[in-house]
């Protein structure tokens, strides 16, 4: 206990962050089975938002001692603007922190105030501490090179020195976190990708799919932004609408008037549905198909459907016609981690009836189950992804191309095999997005020359 006093608050963050994930694995292997659903699914929220907390408090003790703490030597610290700042600063602090907390308690058909400005305070709050380290980093460079260089590093007054990173690091946050903001609001972009097919029959020429991705119902998406998305898709007209995964962040019966709107969705052949990751978060994902079901969306779970010109029907044969297309669906990965019960990627299983001899199309929400599948079945002609958001905001954009195979837009993986990853229809909680744009994506497979 002794020791424990003696370390650094960074030191004790991140103790606690490590004792959370213990725990979060712990009850992962031990409890997940023993205890009711709904008291699993608040304890791996409470744990999720514990552990994200702890390792956030790192990052706001550097914030803090940057903004506030340096400052306390400067001959304003008594005045009442500094006292005003020094405010500003804790608020600011205390709405990023509480961001993960609304998930558990703020969720509703339509984001509260509170959650918008939390997880908008969680932006520029990563870009914050981003710049700070950026900027500090590269005063210490100046200052080694300057060093061995055996030249004197000219320096500022004192004061003016310790507030000009700070104020500048504080500047280019609000100026991002500004256009982060008004980009997010914007309707999503619609782009049209034509793709050529093998083995696409006649009859299909031209087919229409339209892909969603990554929708995130939850604190800071709601109904109104579900509505535009169908009315977006209806004026597309497609053949079929697609979603893959990440739909949601709460549970269906919070939600079910905010994914009602999905009820108008006009797809001819279909609307269809595969997990993400965070529907396994939620611990309710039978219940999400029952509510999809009565939308006329059809999850497709380790399954497939054979779709021909006038119609679908699910995986087996394909009826008279040979003029068809399988259209299979795995569950998330994550399924597997989680241990959830009955769930997880079944390749094998989803593409039961698929051959080379016909288009196969696979919904798969992560570019890693992508790659997996490919490795599995290369006659797979077309993946349909989500997951990376396109990185959503600066920095996070580096993260996510190093971490994925594939990391937004179109990839020719092989001559006759695509992959398209969608950035994702709308956004993950902070609503904000730098460096990526929303987007609802129209797929247009055209027989290959």
């Amino acid at each position: 206990m002794a020791h424990f006093r003696q370390l650094s608050l960074g030191s004790k963050a991140a103790l606690a962050a490590v004792t959370v994930f213990v725990s979060m694995i712990l009850s992962r292997s031990y409890l997940a089975q023993s205890l009711e659903l709904r008291a699993w699914r608040w304890l791996f929220r409470l744990q999720l938002a514990l552990f994200v907390n702890s390792l956030m408090l790192i990052g706001s003790l550097y914030i803090w001692r940057s903004t506030v703490s340096n400052l306390c030597h400067s001959p304003a610290m008594e005045s009442t603007c500094f006292q005003l700042w020094k405010l500003v600063v804790m608020v600011f602090l205390a709405l990023a922190h509480s961001s993960f907390f609304t998930m558990l308690f703020l969720v509703a058909e339509e984001p509260y105030f509170f959650s918008l400005a939390a997880y908008s305070c969680l932006g520029a709050y990563i870009i914050m501490v981003f710049f700070l380290c950026i900027l500090s980093g590269m005063e210490q460079a100046y200052q080694l090179l300057a060093w061995r260089s055996g030249r004197i590093v000219g320096s500022l007054d004192k004061s003016r020195k310790l507030v000009l990173r700070p104020a500048l690091a504080v500047v280019v946050t609000a100026v991002l976190s500004m256009m982060g903001l008004l980009n997010a609001a914007k309707p999503p972009a619609v782009k049209t990708v034509e793709l050529p097919i093998p083995q696409l029959p006649l009859s299909m020429n031209n087919l229409k799919i339209v892909l969603l991705s990554d929708i995130h119902l939850g604190p800071t998406v709601g109904r109104t932004k579900m509505e535009m998305f169908v009315k977006m898709v209806n004026a597309l007209e497609p053949d079929v609408t697609v979603i893959v995964g990440d739909l949601s962040d709460s549970e269906a019966s919070v939600l079910r008037t905010a994914v009602a709107p999905l009820g108008q969705l006009h797809s001819r052949l279909g609307t269809y549905f595969v997990t993400g990751n965070h529907e396994y978060y939620t611990s309710d994902v039978s219940n999400w198909f029952a509510l999809l079901e009565s939308l006329r969306v059809r999850p497709l779970h380790n399954e497939n459907v054979k779709i021909s010109a006038t119609g679908a029907q699910r995986g087996g044969g394909g009826g008279e016609s040979e003029d068809w297309i399988c259209l299979a669906g795995v569950d998330d990965i994550e399924a597997d981690i989680l241990h959830y019960s009955g769930h997880g990627m079944d390749l094998d299983k989803a593409l039961g009836g698929c051959t080379p001899d016909h288009t196969i199309i696979l919904l798969a929400h992560q570019p890693l189950a992508a790659k997996r599948a490919l490795q599995a079945r290369p006659d797979i002609n077309l993946i349909l992804s989500g997951h990376t958001h396109a990185g959503q905001i600066f920095p996070l954009n580096v993260a996510a191309y190093l971490l994925n195979p594939f990391f937004a837009g179109l990839y020719q993986v092989a001559q006759t095999t695509f992959v398209y990853v969608s950035p994702g229809t709308a956004y993950y909680g902070i609503p904000m997005r730098l460096g990526s744009r929303a987007e609802i994506t129209e797929l247009i497979l055209q027989q290959a020359p």
